[in-house]
Parts: structure tokens; C-alpha cells; sequence
């Protein structure tokens, strides 16, 4: 029985997570739940798998939920109880959903209590991937992908040789706006962008996919999960995701992991891996779907990839201040403060205006974060 803790349980992730628990009572078990503020659903989560301590992002949250639980579920908040839930004693598995940079602390919690992760929360590594990745390598802790586009990777390396591979190939949907113009995206609406054509998930991952900065930041997390340099790492245009990325060798070989675009296929992966193990979802059939089709990904038409390239290459707090901007640019976008194409415009002048700290610390790395968030809730684009 592998007892998971899960950050980020009423996420599209952490209900798809939880699916899969609920599908495979005999081997999973839930041990801890942190979610923000939607403590609707983490209550009938809290009822139904009933964990040893759920967290929730407010003392005031934390007391009107307390009023929903069994007694014996401990109720906790904040940072601490972030942390409460990544540590718990029962845990042995930590799937790190949070969104955004917020899942950096708690992971490494995790990490240090000795936690298998399962990585679906890109900030993680992108805003501090060198001391994520050497903490796991010092605490002996497997760090699994969960993205799907990770998970491929991770996949098709299985019994390989590391050092034969030539290149890895990221497959990118497009997103919702993938057959507009640039002209034809200056007046999009959220509504819009919302939209999808493939994959369900949260609001904040559905605008990246759109503007492509969330393939950016899967290049830069690539970097890290598979110690490669980015003149290893490729992304090429997929409008069906039914190649969910693909492993080139030397010898010209080229591995790909296919699947339908489920995001619970990658996640039961890195819950029962080494093992595969039966998923009730929808089985691909090639013949239905008749062809695949590919392009080539411009960098003019989606600069943000163009962006996480040059911050990942430049290293040092460059990463950390990219996602810092892009996540603010995407929250002003959502809130109809500013149009779509001022994304790319908030990221592009944060960066410009950056000093660089090369090898940061994690204070180095707060500190930059922090002050990427002022510049870009300050900025008014033109």
C-alpha cells in the first residue's frame, strides 16, 4: 500500500490523482491533502478518502472546514501547513500539484523528509531546479515527472543508455489559438483562451499552453529532470497530443510514448512505477484517429518559447524571473486587466531590466521571484 500526500488536491491534477487512488483502493491510500480555498471540494475529498491532516491556505478556511471533518482529521494553514501535509509521517509518496511557484518550498520539505515525488508542478524546477535536483541526489529521492510530455521522456529512457541520447523532441498542442494569426490574437478574449481543444486543466496551465510559455517552462524543467543542455532539448508542434514527446538516440533511432490526452495515464505511471498497472480510460485507436500531423514551432509566432530558451541558457535567477512575470502577466490577463498579447510584452520587460545572480540561493531566488512580481504587476503595456 503506497500512502500518498498530495499538494494541490482540488486542482485538475489532484482530482485526477485522486480518480486514480479510488480506482485502485488495494494499492493506494491517501495520507495528507493541501488545497487553497476551495474547501467545498476538499471536504467531500477529506470524507471520502479521509487522510490524517488536510491544509488549506487561511486560518479562517481552516476553521469553517475544521467544522465539515470528522474529529480525528487534523485541520492546518498556511505555509506551515503546507509543509504538514509534504512531511507527514505516513506519506511515503508526495505528488507536488500546487500551482505555481508556491510548490517550491513545500517540495523541498518533501525532499527532505525523504519523500518520493511526483513532479507535476513545472515552477519547481524551473525556478530552482539546481537545488531541487541535488537535494533529491543527496537524500537519495526519486524525483518521477507527471507532465505528460515528462512522463513520455521518462517512458522511453526506461533501460537506456543515458549517454546515447541525441536529442529529446517535446510535443507541443498549440493551444487554443494555435491556427491564429498574431494580428488575430490581439483582441482574444479569456473565454477564449480558456478554451482548450484537448486537454481539461487549471485556468493558469490552459493560458501558458496558449501562449506557449508552458512548453518553456517543460524545456527548462527537461533540463533538469534529464541533465541535458538545451541544445538537446526540441519542441515540435502536435495538434492531436497523441505523441506526448518523443527520444532520439545516436543511432537515429527515434522513441515515443502515445497515449490519449488522459492526464491520469501519467500520473498512475509515476504512482505505480516500476509496475503497470490496469486504467479504466479511453483506449487510443490510431485507425479512428487516421493521422498525425507536425510543424515546425516558430519562435516568432510564440516568443515565450523564445523566452524560456534565453532565460534557461543565461541560468542563474533568469528562470525564476521569467515565471515569476509570466505568472502575474497570466493572473493580469485573467482578471481582463490587460490583453493577451501583454503577456509576452510583461515577460519581455522583466527580463530586460534584470540584473543576473548567477548560482542563486534560495533566498536569492525568493528575493528575485519577488521582485519579478513587482516589476510586472507595475508594468503597463502600451
Amino acid at each position: 500500500m503506497k500512502k500518498i500526500a498530495i499538494l494541490g488536491s482540488t486542482g485538475s491534477i489532484g482530482t485526477q490523482a485522486l480518480d486514480v487512488v479510488r480506482q485502485h483502493p488495494e494499492r493506494f491510500s491517501v495520507a495528507a491533502l493541501a488545497a487553497g480555498q476551495n474547501i467545498g471540494l476538499l471536504a467531500e475529498q477529506a470524507r471520502e478518502f479521509k487522510p490524517r491532516i488536510v491544509s488549506v491556505s487561511t486560518k479562517e478556511l481552516a476553521e469553517n472546514i475544521k467544522l465539515q471533518l470528522p474529529s480525528e482529521i487534523q485541520v492546518t494553514w498556511g505555509e506551515e501547513g503546507a509543509f504538514a501535509v509534504a512531511t507527514h509521517p505516513d506519506a511515503t509518496f508526495v505528488i507536488s500539484a500546487m500551482v505555481g511557484s508556491a510548490g517550491l518550498a513545500p517540495t523541498l520539505a518533501a525532499i527532505e523528509a525523504g519523500k518520493c515525488i511526483g513532479l507535476a508542478n513545472k515552477e519547481t524546477l524551473v525556478t530552482a531546479g539546481h537545488i531541487v535536483m541535488q537535494k533529491a541526489k543527496t537524500r537519495d529521492v526519486s524525483v518521477i515527472p507527471i507532465d505528460s510530455e515528462h512522463s513520455a521522456i521518462f517512458q522511453c529512457l526506461q533501460g537506456e543508455d543515458r549517454r546515447t541520447i541525441k536529442r529529446l523532441i517535446i510535443t507541443a498542442s498549440g493551444g487554443s489559438f494555435r491556427d491564429l494569426s498574431r494580428d488575430q490574437l490581439r483582441n482574444v478574449t479569456v473565454e477564449q483562451a480558456l478554451a482548450h481543444p484537448n486537454w481539461s486543466m487549471g485556468a493558469k496551465i490552459t493560458i501558458d499552453s496558449a501562449t506557449m510559455m508552458n512548453k518553456g517552462l517543460e524545456i527548462i524543467e527537461a533540463h533538469w529532470l534529464f541533465d541535458l543542455p538545451y541544445s538537446k532539448i526540441d519542441t515540435i508542434l502536435h495538434k492531436e497530443s497523441i505523441i506526448h514527446s518523443m527520444v532520439e538516440f545516436t543511432d537515429r533511432a527515434v522513441m515515443a510514448q502515445l497515449g490519449t490526452p488522459d492526464m491520469r495515464i501519467p500520473i498512475q505511471y509515476a504512482l505505480s512505477y516500476p509496475e503497470r498497472v490496469p486504467l479504466e480510460t479511453e483506449p487510443l485507436d490510431l485507425v479512428k484517429i487516421s493521422s498525425l500531423h507536425f510543424a515546425t514551432l516558430d519562435f516568432e509566432r510564440y516568443p515565450c518559447l523564445r523566452f524560456a530558451y534565453e532565460a534557461g541558457r543565461i541560468g542563474g535567477t533568469m528562470p525564476t524571473v521569467l515565471n515569476a512575470a509570466n505568472e502575474v502577466a497570466v493572473a493580469r490577463f485573467l482578471r481582463k486587466e490587460i490583453p493577451f498579447l501583454a503577456i509576452e510584452d510583461t515577460i519581455a520587460h522583466v527580463m530586460a531590466k534584470h540584473q543576473v545572480a548567477g548560482h542563486p540561493n534560495l533566498d536569492e531566488i525568493f528575493e528575485a521571484d519577488m521582485w519579478a512580481r513587482q516589476v510586472a504587476t507595475q508594468y503597463q503595456p502600451v
